[in-house]
């Protein structure tokens, strides 16, 4: 539901509710970028709390009902269950109450040139690199991302142009509540299915998004599912793909480093070369998508292809977090059966003696769900090993545990707790492997762990993180 433009209006106290989630994070850094006073809580420390603390924002840990004590608006996120007693009492009180999603909107109703990326797959890494490029080439962007952004110090970005590069998340048709002038569309699968049901209804969701655009639509044309969703849309129509019948696509790619190297082609004319920093090849779509964006935007072509190489992934994708011994640590965000496969066979590729899968599942219903499609992707690595499965908003109403998947998988070990986990993978890996903990809950935790485990037992404390060179050593 989009809200009142004027719902803000004479109020300086914003607090979140969940303001170390991913998705919040960029809102509050916005909010307080233009001068509002913000204050949040959340269950869990991380980083992204102790970031936020750094920044001035008042965080606590604990969701209780006076947390919002002198507050003059609420937000909280799709996360938050109804029974939450911060969330209870936000309700109660009369002031506004906000869904992460619908302020969002909010924010992109007042740019004149958004450009929200959405997708089932890469949308964070979308935007974190057009992002990048529209810095790069002098625009001065305001930016919304999904994941943290290095040269950005965050997940947001408060710029002075009327330029907003936006992450544009399908979850429970959030993406309708925004306004955006250039919609995105990298690809369409099936996911969130405890909500649409089935692929119709997420094509559906993703046609009226595409109708959304007021100025023009960027899609892969090479994906059928995005073709069926942009059926009948009568705005201006931009495609980008790895095939010469899109509007900019990629010839002769190669493998090139730990990324890939294509020449970028508008219809039959080359335009320059492009050289991919981050590793996988599905990161050539994902630089195309960029790429049509950021040239729409005004952004000089060869510029912009120059600016992909310099990108160097945003944070929880394909992630180096360290290397101890010879043993390679990463953490990516994949939590959908076809990232993980990407990023496996992108690690695969790279040249490690063996790789190590450390995955947590994230949801009952997208595990059971999709359980045959976990245990396929995730057999691509060597070793898997499962934790618990991290139920978010949801209670196990579907009988799911971690193990109806371990079974599936051979070889494949589980623990319940991180410590756990750790102290197996440090024992197990050798020189020349990787090990890259996989989900969108907080796994990154048992990284740290295992980069922990793994300097004790090499007797030292120090982590060499610099870049993994082309051969994964």
């Amino acid at each position: 539901m989009k809200v009142s433009p004027d719902i803000l209006a004479g109020r300086r106290h914003i607090h979140f509710i969940g303001i170390g989630g991913s998705g919040m994070f960029p809102l509050a850094q916005i909010l307080q970028g233009r001068g509002y006073e913000i204050s949040g809580s959340d269950n869990n420390p991380g980083d992204t709390i102790e970031l936020e603390r750094s920044m001035g924002m008042q965080v606590v840990i604990g969701q209780r009902a006076e947390n919002i004590a002198g507050a003059d608006a609420i937000i909280y996120s799709a996360a938050i269950m109804e029974e939450n007693p911060e969330l209870i009492a936000a309700r109660a009180s009369g002031l506004p109450v906000i869904e992460r999603s619908e302020l969002l909107g909010l924010i992109t109703s007042q740019f004149e040139e958004c450009a929200a990326v959405c997708g089932t797959h890469g949308k964070t890494t979308t935007t974190a690199l057009l992002t990048h490029i529209l810095l790069g080439c002098g625009k001065d962007p305001s930016a919304v991302i999904g994941g943290k952004l290095g040269e950005i110090g965050g997940s947001g970005r408060v710029g002075k142009s009327p330029v907003l590069a936006v992450e544009a998340c399908e979850f429970c048709e959030h993406f309708l509540n925004l306004y955006p002038d250039m919609a995105v569309i990298l690809n369409v699968d099936e996911d969130h299915l405890d909500y649409y049901k089935n692929l119709e209804n997420i094509i559906k969701a993703f046609h009226t998004f595409a109708g959304m655009a007021s100025r023009c639509v960027i899609y892969n044309g090479d994906d059928p599912n995005t073709l069926r969703a942009v059926e009948g849309i009568k705005k201006e129509k931009i495609t980008f793909g790895l095939s010469p019948e899109n509007d900019y696509w990629a010839a002769d790619a190669e493998r090139f480093g730990t990324g890939y190297r294509y020449r970028l082609m508008h219809g039959e004319k080359e335009i320059c070369e492009v050289k991919t920093a981050v590793p996988g090849a599905h990161n050539i779509l994902n630089s195309l998508a960029a790429l049509a964006a950021a040239i729409r935007l005004g952004c000089d072509a060869r510029h912009a292809a120059e600016l992909v190489e310099s990108f160097g992934g945003a944070g929880r994708r394909f992630e180096i977090l360290g290397r101890v011994n010879g043993v390679t640590v990463a953490d990516d965000y994949a939590h959908h059966p076809k990232e993980i496969a990407v990023t496996l066979r992108a690690a695969k590729e790279m040249g490690f003696h063996r790789v190590f899968a450390v995955h947590q599942p994230f949801t009952y219903s997208r595990t059971a769900l999709l359980l045959e499609d976990f245990a396929a992707a995730l057999s691509v690595a060597d070793q898997v090993v499962l934790s618990e499965i991290m139920g978010g908003r949801e209670h196990n109403t579907y009988g799911i545990d971690a193990r109806d998947l371990q079974k599936r998988i051979e070889g494949c070990c589980f623990f319940p707790k991180f410590p756990e986990i750790a102290r197996y993978v440090a024992g197990a890996a050798e020189e020349g492997d990787l090990v890259i903990t996989l989900g969108c809950g907080d796994v990154y935790k048992c990284a740290k762990l295992i980069l922990e485990e793994l300097s004790c037992i090499a007797g030292r404390e120090a982590v060499d993180t610099s870049p993994v060179k082309g051969d994964g050593r």
